[in-house]
């Protein structure tokens, strides 16, 4: 059986504009199950200004390399939406799937 792999999606947020990403956010938070990924989780760096990080499951490679394309894409209809928030757009959404270690 094929483990679930780690997906770690991090980027800086144009500090005028945190209000409607984190608006933005909830809906895209929402969406997410929709392309299998479970166990969602947001943050905000402490000790960095604006910076945020999600991290979610997804069951496959496959899974992982549609929802970077996605989620950095600007004609997706939901997850575009951020990207005008996001410091240096949608190339500057940096995305990485990690596979645990036992």
């Amino acid at each position: 059986m094929t483990k679930p792999l780690q997906i770690f999606m991090e980027y800086k947020v144009k500090e005028a504009e945190i209000e409607s990403y984190e608006a933005a956010m909830k809906e895209v938070i929402q969406a997410l199950p929709e392309y299998g990924a479970s166990r969602i989780e947001w943050f905000v760096a402490e000790d960095q200004p604006h910076l945020y990080v999600e991290m979610f499951e997804v069951p496959t490679q496959s899974h992982y390399h549609v929802l970077k394309k996605l989620r950095r894409s600007e004609e997706h209809s939901l997850f575009r939406t951020i990207v005008p928030y996001i410091e240096g757009g949608a190339e500057n959404i940096h995305c990485w799937a990690f596979q645990r270690k036992e």
